[in-house]
């Protein structure tokens, strides 16, 4: 029998190898037994440590016990007893603090391989065994005392999305640890002009919630050979519940990735900022030789008619999220992530590919922790998952996803232009038609009177149902950044314009009612060399450079000015679907290229009674006709100064060209 016909076998069977217990083969995939308790495979004692895999198909289990990490062979190898639910267990009496291990599975009379298992806690360098440590001895001094900032409401947050290495490698950022956990560990630094860099930055700019990109225990850079500068985004998940060793100081020792991981938490908390990880359940880095498949075959993939694995990934497969232990197995690995380290929000990478129970049985267990747990994710696939539509937790399924939050493409390529198409502008090139596009954005996805949904470019109909489950931005990690998209998009831009549509585009995000999210360094006129995909581009494609604060400060205090303005008047961030139909309406315009609304009568108890912006993205000033009053000016000409920079009377005011103009009164 093949390894993956379990799944075509007609009927329950037993059969008897030699010298080893009776196993149990399945008609389907889902009368396997299901582990009940937490699937941890690894429980430590200075007396004993006992083992536990769970492979209900396995003909014999044997446990591979090592001196180091990597290297070397086994010093000794135990025997594995079949137990209830599919487990193996042993335990071996002796104190094995600083030891390694793996699992290796046999059925069919074949050795699957080594593996650390699926639920891999702590690993050596490039994460191929287990190691067996104490976990309260990693925790940093104080780690018992630290807290998650306080959020009041999903509303008030703002995302931050970097990778570790972009953010500090740099030798402008003047960081020490650069490219490391602990580079966001470091206060005081500074570029050569002496300007904030780093984690102090952070906190200047103002951001409440820190995107990292995946930082989890991913396959494609050779842990033992940093010294060659690999780089990656870290999409290809290798141990999914382990932080990766690149990111640490010494790949090698077990313990320190663990230690400065929990480290960087804690200072961004002590900074006020909270912690967002980027997680790739959909897919592993391959599915031949992973974890989940030398331990269960076939079980944690989907696979087509043919018996190929399924890729709606277009990374070689996809999981299989509605069967019951992969859902497990994600629900617990959210839930450590939120517990050991304290994580406070979890962004999924093609969340479109999952099933909607799964990921609300995730929400319900990171709710019961700390209902402030943000969740989010990319609400599409990138080809039709084998499940049902009407089961997928895409976009367009948001409504029965009630805490959970989704990309908006719907914004992003009504100010930048289509995805498919980089040469091809919108709203921002002064490109008429994506008007309706952008207004679906600012109200946050939610239904509302005003927005015309047919003339909507991705969706032609609301689909969140709060403006909390919607996720506003222009660019992130994937496909041009936003530099790179306005250059290929008008040739020849120029660098003042370059920077005008800059701030036009994030004062949209900025002031919508969806959640805003920015990507690193945009706020220093960040730019990729045009590089649409730069996953494992070098550094000097990916990297920050931190002197482009001093010479675009102005930009900087643009998005500064911006972040704080929102934050300090709750008209931007209402956070309630009806209030937003009843509180912001859209001001008539008899010109394409141009949005203008008022969030009016003390929209989300406001100080301001009125509040007024208008972008406009043609090459002209436009005159806007607005409700009689005084109004004070508070972003206009690419300057933003929440205590006004000037007085207007009157019903028109002349919004300036390819810019923004905030009012109140």
């Amino acid at each position: 029998m093949k390894l993956n016909d379990y799944l075509l076998v007609g009927v329950a069977a037993t059969t008897v190898a030699s010298c080893t217990p009776s196993k149990k083969e399945y008609a389907s995939y889902e009368l396997y037994p299901v582990r009940q308790g937490p699937l941890v495979e690894m429980e430590y004692t200075p007396a004993a440590t006992k083992f536990t895999l769970w492979s209900p198909v396995a003909d014999e289990v044997r446990l591979m016990l090592y001196e180091a990490g990597n290297g070397g062979h086994a010093y000794k190898t135990v025997p594995m007893k079949p137990g209830e639910e599919g487990t193996w267990t042993v335990g071996v009496d002796e104190n094995l603090i600083g030891k390694f291990y793996t699992f290796n599975v046999k059925i069919d009379g074949k050795w699957l391989g080594d593996t650390p298992g699926i639920n891999a806690k702590a690993v050596g360098v490039n994460g191929k065994r287990a190691a067996i440590i104490d976990m309260a001895a990693t925790n940093p001094e104080g780690w018992a005392e630290d807290r998650r900032p306080p959020l009041a409401s999903p509303a008030d947050i703002i995302l931050y999305e970097l990778h570790h290495r972009d953010f500090s490698i740099d030798a402008s950022s003047g960081i020490e640890h650069r490219g490391k956990f602990l580079a966001l560990t470091e206060t005081g630094t500074v570029n050569p002009d002496g300007l904030s860099t780093g984690i102090d930055h952070l906190k200047e700019l103002g951001v409440t919630h820190v995107h990292l990109l995946p930082s989890y225990d991913y396959a494609s850079v050779d842990e033992t050979r940093l010294d060659e500068n690999n780089y990656n985004w870290g999409y290809d998940p290798q141990n999914y519940n382990v932080p990766d060793g690149s990111y640490a100081t010494n790949p090698y020792l077990p313990e320190t990735r663990i230690r400065e991981f929990k480290q960087m938490v804690q200072a961004l908390h002590k900074a006020g900022i909270r912690v967002v990880m980027d997680v790739v359940y959909n897919h592993t880095y391959n599915a031949a030789e992973s974890n989940f498949e030398r331990t269960v075959p076939g079980y944690f993939y989907r696979r087509n008619p043919d018996g190929s694995y399924a890729d709606a990934s277009a990374c070689g497969n996809e999981t299989a999220s509605e069967r019951p232990m992969m859902r497990k197995f994600m629900v617990e690995s959210v839930c450590w992530w939120i517990n050991e380290y304290h994580v406070d929000g979890f962004r999924f990478d093609l969340m479109g590919i999952h099933d909607i129970e799964t990921m609300n049985e995730i929400r319900r267990a990171a709710s019961a922790i700390d209902p402030t747990i943000f969740i989010y994710g990319e609400g599409w696939s990138v080809s039709d998952p084998q499940l049902p539509l009407e089961a997928r937790a895409v976009k367009e399924n948001m409504r029965l996803m009630p805490g959970i939050a989704a990309f908006s493409d719907e914004l992003r390529d009504g100010l930048r232009g289509p995805f498919n198409d980089d040469s091809q502008g919108a709203f921002l090139a002064g490109i008429p038609g994506a008007e309706e596009s952008v207004k679906f954005g600012i109200v946050g996805g939610v239904a509302h009177p005003q927005v015309d949904n047919d003339s909507v470019n991705l969706s032609h109909a609301p689909w969140a149902d709060e403006p909390v489950q919607l996720i506003n931005y222009v660019s992130c990690h994937d496909d041009l950044c936003l530099v790179d998209r306005l250059n290929a998009t008008m040739p020849g831009i120029g660098t003042e314009t370059l920077v005008k549509l800059d701030k036009l585009a994030q004062t949209a995000v900025l002031t919508s009612q969806g959640i805003p999210f920015i990507y690193a360094g945009e706020e220093v006129l960040r730019d990729k060399k045009g590089v649409r995909n730069s996953y494992n581009s070098p550094d000097g494609v990916n990297a920050i450079d931190w002197t482009r604060k001093s010479s675009h400060g102005d930009l900087f205090a643009y998005y500064q000015g911006l972040i704080a303005l929102r934050g300090h008047h709750p008209a931007f961030h209402i956070g309630d679907a009806g209030a937003v139909r009843a509180h912001l309406e859209f001001l008539p315009v008899t010109e394409s290229n141009v949005i203008a609304y008022r969030l009016k009568a003390h929209a989300g108890g406001d100080d301001w009674e009125e509040i007024i912006v208008a972008l406009n993205a043609r090459p002209a000033p436009y005159r806007l006709t607005v409700p009689e009053g005084k109004y004070t000016v508070v972003c206009k000409d690419g300057l933003v100064q929440e205590n006004g920079m000037g007085t207007l009377y009157g019903t028109e005011i002349f919004v300036p060209a390819q810019s923004a103009m905030i009012l109140y009164k």
